[in-house]
């Protein structure tokens, strides 16, 4: 438990807050008073198990297996993890507490992103291995608000600074009241805020979160995105993860940094082996390539993801490492026992931050379970070397329907969440194929 929190801390607060992520990572939760939070930190709780039955528009699927009309939509069980327990400096110290999700019986729910975490998780521990992982994040600032992106019909939105320059504190000047707040309050509710600067395109900042064990840091990196949005609506402005945000700039992803621990010793490195590799870290690495085709909808779960992964972009398109080379999917970053590790440079920034890092930690805990050798040689600049290297899904209706065929998905996932979550994207590809877009009116509408 938060060593600075018990149920004696509820005492005279107006209220209270819990949030859970829903399949999409969005943030879910409610405002509750301090005798009801006590109460579900006794007992659990309950919530609609609509929080599975909508998508990121809350619109309800209406071929999801696991709830819907058919289903009536009942109660499924919350459960509060206190040990996450931390004050809002923004929220006049409201006490605000993350959860997950089980089954009406208590039972892990296995469509919950903090439970297939855990599960991961799970096996690691079998294993011998504790996982640490660091987590960065690129997103767009918009000078904008809820009410006026849309009267402005979500065009002509203005940036939170100007100009393309990277790294520049000129840049991030021009908003010193909200990074001063960022790195306060992120800080305050530990979410540690290592490092905050400019990237390739007007109001594009990037933040580093200290790494941690794994659990600790998703759980950091869904708070960093609900915090930075609060934070930001103080301050006039709209933050957003949107892989893509405009075909003008780069995408925005979130690269996680991962190491394997035993006994303090951290067993990616070996000083003997080349480039400081262990062989546990290229089975590690072997095992994430193999297996990145069958689970990228977890890393790319949206439409519009995959128009961050495009050729040319600093953003993966096909299964390939390298040694400190931001071009390949997984870079291995040299150093020394402590400082060893890989850089999965594939997940977006709009990617449920549970459901990434399960899916790289699976990943490579399969390649080291069955020894995969890292047959394929590292690439060299410009992706030199991967040029028989099968190209990544183009597009998520692609993606999804690989992870649907693919009994590894199943096996490293559990059949259970694959078709639900197959189902969820399935119904995401579906809404877009219905739609009009602007693109096509303005190419179709006069002479078609």
């Amino acid at each position: 438990m938060n060593p600075t929190f018990s149920k004696d801390s509820l005492a005279g607060q107006p209220y209270a807050r819990f949030l859970v992520t829903d399949i999409d990572g969005v943030s879910r939760g409610k405002h509750l008073s301090g005798e009801k939070i006590a109460s579900m930190l006794d007992g659990g709780g309950t919530i609609a198990s609509a929080v599975f039955g909508w998508d990121i528009q809350d619109q309800l699927y209406q071929q999801v297996s696991f709830t819907g009309f058919h289903t009536g939509f009942p109660d499924i069980g919350l459960v509060l993890d206190p040990a996450t327990a931390r004050q809002l400096p923004w929220d006049d110290n409201c006490w605000l507490i993350l959860g997950e999700h089980t089954r009406a019986d208590g039972t892990p729910l296995p469509i919950c992103p903090r439970q297939v975490l855990k599960r991961v998780l799970a096996k690691a521990d079998a294993l011998g291995y504790s996982a640490q992982v660091g987590a960065e994040f690129e997103w767009f600032v918009l000078d904008e608000t809820e009410v006026s992106v849309r009267a402005k019909g979500y065009r002509d939105l203005q940036t939170a600074t100007h100009g393309m320059t990277n790294y520049s504190p000129f840049r991030l000047g021009a908003r010193q009241a909200f990074v001063r707040e960022l790195f306060t309050s992120l800080n305050a509710i530990d979410v540690p805020l290592e490092a905050l600067h400019t990237e390739a395109g007007p109001g594009n900042f990037e933040a580093a979160i200290r790494y941690g064990d794994a659990l600790k840091t998703a759980d950091r990196a869904v708070l960093f995105k609900e915090s930075v949005r609060e934070i930001g609506r103080r301050h006039g402005l709209l933050n957003t993860f949107m892989a893509k945000y405009s075909t003008d700039y780069a995408g925005c992803g979130q690269h996680l940094h991962q190491s394997l621990w035993r006994d303090g010793r951290n067993c990616f490195h070996d000083e003997r082996g080349e480039h400081g590799m262990s062989d546990t870290m290229r089975h590690f690495i072997a095992g994430q390539l193999h297996c990145l085709p069958h689970l990228l909808p977890m890393l790319a779960p949206f439409i519009n993801s995959y128009k961050r992964l495009v050729d040319h972009h600093l953003a993966p398109v096909k299964p390939t490492w390298a040694v400190d080379n931001r071009n390949a999917a997984l870079r291995v970053i040299p150093g020394g026992s402590h400082s060893m590790r890989l850089e999965t440079r594939t997940a977006g920034a709009d990617a449920n931050p549970y459901l990434a890092i399960a899916a790289a930690l699976a990943s490579g805990l399969y390649g080291i379970e069955h020894k995969l050798a890292l047959e394929l040689p590292p690439v060299a600049g410009a992706n030199r070397g991967a040029e028989q290297v099968e190209r990544l899904p183009r597009t998520l209706a692609e993606a999804t329907a690989a992870m649907e065929r693919s009994p590894l998905a199943c096996e490293l996932m559990g059949e259970e969440f694959v078709r639900h979550f197959v189902q969820t994207r399935q119904w995401e590809v579906a809404q877009f194929n219905q739609s009009v877009t602007d693109w096509e009116l303005q190419r179709y509408l006069e002479l078609a």
